[in-house]
């Protein structure tokens, strides 16, 4: 118990103020952690402020329209965790009468709601008696008990999960889960963590061992595919553009983009032009020009996309074009939303 009891103390002393800590309404709490999902604090927290506003209740964020949850959501990536999000609002709202499950074998059966997430909110809104394991746990545990288990094993979670429900104070469960998992943030960081100002710097096994550096173990490496993205941005006399919602499955489900045109290597200028002119032969094209002098590179957690943007002037009109003052209304992958204020389309 000296290790729960010690990072307890250290939690009371150091924790951060973060609004929904100060609550128990698992629709917040539910909210904040799937916002956090591959998300730091502070890259989350002004999204949770913007959706708890715009959406106070599960029932406001049921009732929105799916691009008005993707537009707020723009910038924070990993976008069907907001597809999801907001199909398990309209199931609480409409199918559970807008109420929560209260217990983690029932939340974790909720679209978009992992072991960790549901742990989260059994725990955090419920008082449940089970450990969240999250990257913070895993390398808070494996220093201070010098664990070599690969994170990225299949056996890792469920070790982990025992450890920590075995060090788990069963009168607290959501102090001790927030607790180690601040830590885990703000402490014993994944690189250089001041060990020397550290509450378990005398029990701390990785320490004793010169290990810290090497813990937690990793091994499961992500493979990186290249992809090579031109996009063609129409302009005709009026102002107006054109731009497609991407509906096939992959990066970006339902968020717009420009036409484009994937290639599988960088193609220099004469061979897009000729492309564009080619694949768009039912416009009459006035000028293709370059938007970016260097390639933009963008990368995703499994893709790294090499982008360019051209200009193109038509001789016509485009029927049914989107007026460029209009665009902004509307979701795109943020990389496409920096671009556009970039160059102030």
């Amino acid at each position: 118990m000296d290790f729960s009891n010690s990072l307890l103390s250290w939690y009371l002393q150091n924790k951060r103020d973060l609004p929904w800590r100060n609550t128990a309404n698992p629709y917040a709490i539910w909210l904040s952690e799937i916002i956090l999902q591959q998300t730091k604090v502070a890259q989350g927290l002004p999204y949770y402020m913007s959706f708890i506003e715009a959406f106070p209740t599960v029932l406001h964020l049921a009732k929105a329209d799916e691009e008005q949850v993707l537009k707020l959501w723009q910038g924070l990536g990993y976008y069907s965790r907001a597809r999801n999000m907001h199909k398990t609002a309209q199931i609480i709202s409409f199918d559970y009468n807008g109420k929560f499950p209260d217990n983690f074998n029932e939340l974790i059966k909720l679209k978009g709601v992992g072991d960790y997430t549901a742990a989260a909110i059994a725990s955090f809104a419920f008082n449940e008696v089970v450990p969240v394991v999250d990257g913070n746990v895993f390398r808070v545990l494996s220093r201070y008990l010098d664990i070599e288990t690969d994170i990225a094993s299949s056996k890792a979670k469920k070790e982990f999960s025992a450890l920590a429900k075995e060090l788990m104070p069963k009168n607290n469960p959501a102090l001790f889960n927030q607790a180690i998992m601040e830590f885990g943030a703000l402490q014993c960081v994944p690189k250089n963590p001041n060990c020397n100002n550290c509450i378990f710097n005398t029990s701390c096994a990785a320490l004793q061992k010169k290990k810290v550096g090497n813990l937690p173990v990793k091994l499961k490496k992500t493979k990186v595919t290249n992809r090579y993205f031109n996009y063609i941005v129409f302009l005709d006399n009026t102002n107006s553009t054109i731009i497609n919602k991407r509906t096939e499955k992959g990066i970006w489900h339902n968020l717009y983009e420009f036409p484009m045109i994937e290639a599988d290597h960088e193609l220099d200028f004469d061979t897009i032009s000729q492309t564009i002119s080619k694949e768009f032969s039912n416009f009459s094209i006035n000028s293709i020009t370059v938007f970016n002098q260097n390639l933009i590179i963008h990368k995703l957690s499994h893709q790294k996309l090499h982008i360019n943007f051209y200009r193109v002037i038509l001789n016509e009109d485009i029927i049914d074009g989107i007026a460029l003052d209009e665009i902004k209304n509307y979701p795109f992958p943020i990389v496409i939303y920096n671009f556009i204020e970039k160059y102030s389309i």
